[in-house]
């Protein structure tokens, strides 16, 4: 194998979160409470959410369904803290994410928020085991050793272990999005998100991939999936629909199915 490049290592400890962003076992794991997102008049001043408040608890797969401009990416974004609300309050296991500036923030997602994107994103000049390497590297807490088989058993867990040492683009889309899931799952996040992660490829691997993250959500992970795909929506414990920025309903999978939730 040839050698892994170094990085310097930040500890996620190293900038203090605000006041009271303390994990609370007595509050929800995602909390949205009267959130609205408006985007400033140079990019059209869109009302992208409207008054959205949710509520979900720890572990579980939870869907985000919706047609295309409801505010799927904006509350992903916000619930990342990729972005941040106009008004509002969004916490995630009680760190106030709104309240982050973008060093806090990137260092909160580094340790606590695994990101699964639609074309996976992965660096091309590193190995399939170098890409799953390298976001403990960043983080900085564990070993030389600890990191390397940590990565060697998130390969084995999502079924590309003999892909190891490749480059990205010698695998199939299918084998790439579980590198990247791998990868998202790098520093144990308890929070995995995943924007439309299927949508690049055929139906038998989507099923494959799905499972995937089906696994993590049964392992107690809160896993958060944004998607057009039905599949996905039905296999869900909860399916969130927003309609032109609000959260038009919140229901459990089941009663989803029933009430024509997936017409969006």
């Amino acid at each position: 194998m040839r050698p892994v490049v170094q990085y310097n290592a930040i500890s996620p400890n190293a900038i203090p979160l605000p006041k009271g962003a303390a994990e609370c076992s007595s509050r929800p794991f995602i909390r949205f409470e009267s959130v609205t997102k408006r985007y400033p008049e140079a990019n059209g001043g869109d009302l992208a959410l409207r008054d959205a408040s949710l509520s979900l608890p720890a572990g579980g797969l939870v869907a985000i369904v919706g047609k295309s401009g409801s505010g799927k990416s904006t509350l992903l974004n916000l619930l990342t803290a990729v972005d941040r609300p106009t008004t509002g309050v969004v916490e995630v296991a009680g760190v106030a994410v709104h309240l982050l500036d973008e060093t806090q923030a990137a260092l909160w997602r580094r340790a606590s928020v695994g990101i699964v994107f639609q074309f996976f994103q992965l660096l091309p000049s590193l190995t399939v085991f170098e890409n799953v390497l390298l976001p403990m590297i960043l983080l900085g807490k564990l070993t030389g050793r600890e990191r390397e088989d940590r990565a060697n058993r998130l390969l084995e867990q999502v079924g590309i272990a003999e892909q190891a040492h490749k480059l990205p683009t010698a695998l199939s889309g299918g084998q790439q999005q579980r590198c990247a899931i791998a990868r998202a799952l790098a520093n144990d996040p308890p929070l995995l998100v995943a924007d439309e992660p299927t949508g690049n490829l055929d139906s038998q691997t989507a099923g494959a991939v799905l499972q995937v993250l089906r696994r993590q959500a049964d392992a107690g992970k809160t896993v958060v999936v944004v998607t057009h795909e039905l599949d996905i929506a039905r296999t869900a414990d909860r399916i969130i629909t927003l309609s032109d920025g609000r959260v038009a309903s919140d229901e459990r999978a089941a009663t989803a199915s029933k009430t024509g939730a997936f017409s969006s």
